[in-house]
């Protein structure tokens, strides 16, 4: 039950629904219970079995159940005595519609304020979710499939919202149905309603059987759809080396697999779902039939002090019991589904946050001195080192090369700087302070980052260039585009800057998505650059012309330049050349050369 309350707990603040629903609900119960309760004087009148003594004076008030019930039976008396049987026989009958009519307008109420409830739980655990995706640290989505996450926000928010959201009404008015019924009940007979307490447990141990196996079969499916939904989201963006490699029939393979794994869970699923209703009702009319045997026989040998009607009264009355009790089983066999969910929803909201700011950090408005790697270490996975006791200083308006091998370790080198990790030995300090001392949104504020895979937004072309300073003028954006030799190109589109430039900037060439981003690092203008193979993508003279612009906006800034293309780097005022996680050789480009060692022999093969 604990991730049933937590996952309450996100349509806070309870003070905006649950005393409203408290009422309306209480009422909606009070109003549907008197319906049955005036059962009796209805069958009364229908017999002609009316009792002879009525409330001849007007009772004085009283709060209970007796002052409303001598109130019923003085006015009924007194419309007898005016209008006879068919007068009492109207008069029974408007209360009841009355009644009724209440009952569902409260009913209704309830469920608006219910509906608001839902809205707002699902709007906060949205939130939490959406919000731990941006806050938390990229190394988690290395070790998560996108599908299964896709599939907590989508399928399991709204597994919650059909199953735990819904089933508040169940925890709340039903069982307060139930105490109203058996009341009435209580007053009518004390000794069958104590018989037919008996009963009840037995249909419990049942239902509850289903439920715990519900559970178990839920959380395999809903692993099932993530899996699914990453085969699905895959085959979209690998959809060129599917067709190119002929591989549609290996992955329509693999799909049905899943598919059919899927469909059997969710059949066995469904069954079990749909078998708790029809036998919690067959076990309660399995039950009302005991009753109307155990108490038919009572009354015909006078033992319960129930004339005929009361009798049919309890029995009609009895059988209303009947839709609580189902919602209740049918709630408990949802909610199943609605937990397992919730577990996989709280297991990512509960991911602690291994990139957080240290509660006595400083605020940084500038970088004014030296950036420096002291001993610095980095593994992704234990005894797997990126890096290895990493030692430079890069001062300040110097432009720091990384070269070398793929898997040397050269883009962790830059990821540690904006604390996408933190160093597992060591310490990296800008202006003699830790980075660790640093508030993380006034750190990465001094950066201006260019990845080697452009990262594009659904968005207008605009609105992805002012990305890092959304209050930008048309003008700065035009700017910075013209900087990075985008301009042109954009102009050439059908609505310019305002286009849109689709999923991941699919309408755009590889070479136009990269100058893109280069124009959002300009539009920044950081003191600090990180150039993760910036210019990889270009043609040539895309090349010459971004890279000559790269130059200008180096000048006076600090710039770390990732490059597998090395004739991009020969300006460097000090190019690192790293292997197996360490700097193996550094210098300026003339001084590595001479040295004739790894960096000469990638020049030479890159020369070839």
């Amino acid at each position: 039950m604990k991730t049933y309350f937590r996952l309450i707990a996100f349509s806070k603040p309870y003070s905006a629904y649950v005393p409203e629903y408290f009422v309306t609900a209480l009422f909606s119960v009070i109003f549907g219970a008197l319906n049955f309760g005036l059962l009796v004087p209805l069958l009364n009148v229908l017999f002609g079995t009316v009792p002879t003594t009525v409330v001849s004076s007007h009772p004085e008030f009283h709060f209970s159940i007796n002052y409303f019930i001598d109130l019923f039976n003085y006015n009924f008396g007194q419309v007898l005595a005016k209008n006879g049987k068919e007068g009492a026989l109207v008069f029974v009958v408007s209360i009841i519609l009355s009644s009724v009519f209440l009952a569902n307008v409260f009913r209704y109420w309830s469920q608006r304020i219910l509906s608001r409830m839902r809205s707002r739980m699902m709007q906060n655990l949205r939130k939490a979710i959406y919000d731990k995706f941006l806050r938390i640290h990229p190394g988690y989505f290395q070790h998560q499939k996108k599908g299964d996450l896709l599939s907590v926000f989508t399928n399991d928010v709204q597994e919650v919202e059909y199953s735990v959201a819904t089933s508040v009404q169940v925890v709340f008015r039903e069982p307060a149905t139930l105490v109203a019924y058996f009341i009435l009940l209580f007053m009518l007979s004390a000794k069958l309603t104590l018989f037919t307490l008996v009963l009840l447990p037995v249909g419990g141990i049942i239902i509850g059987t289903l439920s715990r196996r519900l559970k178990k079969q839920s959380v395999s499916n809903q692993s099932l759809l993530g899996r699914l939904l990453a085969i699905a989201e895959e085959t979209v963006s690998g959809s060129k080396i599917i067709r190119g490699f002929n591989a549609e029939k290996l992955l329509e393979k693999k799909f049905d697999a899943e598919n059919d794994h899927s469909r059997y869970l969710t059949k066995s699923i469904n069954n079990l779902r749909e078998l708790a209703s029809p036998l919690s009702e067959t076990l309660a009319v399995a039950v009302v039939a005991v009753v109307m045997i155990y108490g038919g026989s009572m009354v015909l040998k006078g033992d319960t002090g129930l004339t005929a009607s009361e009798f049919l009264a309890y029995i009609a009355l009895y059988s209303q019991i009947l839709p609580p009790a189902k919602g209740i089983s049918s709630a408990v066999s949802n909610v199943q589904r609605g937990l397992a969910a919730g577990d996989r929803i709280l297991k990512i909201v509960d991911t602690p946050d291994q990139i957080r700011d240290d509660p006595a950090a400083q605020s940084i408005s500038d970088f004014t001195q030296r950036i420096e790697y002291r001993n610095v270490s980095f593994g992704y996975e234990e005894e797997r080192y990126a890096l290895q006791e990493v030692n430079t200083v890069i001062e300040r308006g110097k432009v720091i090369a990384l070269v070398g091998p793929s898997g040397s370790g050269k883009t962790t080198f830059s990821d540690l700087l904006p604390r996408f990790y933190d160093p597992t030995g060591g310490e990296i300090l800008i202006d003699g302070i830790n980075i660790r001392k640093l508030r993380l949104h006034d750190l990465r504020q001094l950066m201006g980052i260019v990845t080697q895979d452009p990262v594009l937004f659904n968005d207008s072309v605009h609105n992805n260039i002012a990305l890092a300073n959304p209050s930008a003028t048309r003008e700065q954006v035009i700017e910075a585009a013209k900087v990075a030799n985008a301009h042109d190109f954009i102009m050439r589109m059908e609505q310019g800057y305002d286009t849109n430039i689709g999923d991941r900037g699919g309408k755009l060439s590889g070479g136009e998505k990269q100058r893109m981003t280069i124009a959002r690092a300009v539009l920044k203008n950081p003191p600090i650059l990180i150039l993760d193979e910036a210019t990889s993508s270009l043609d040539t003279e895309s090349e010459r012309l971004v890279q000559e612009a790269l130059f200008n906006l180096m000048k006076n800034r600090t710039s770390i330049v990732i490059a597998h293309r090395l004739s991009t780097i020969q300006n460097a005022d000090e190019i690192l050349v790293m292997q197996q996680g360490r700097i193996a050789e550094r210098g300026s480009h003339e001084q590595l050369i001479r040295l004739d060692g790894l960096y000469k022999h990638l020049v030479d093969l890159q020369m070839l």
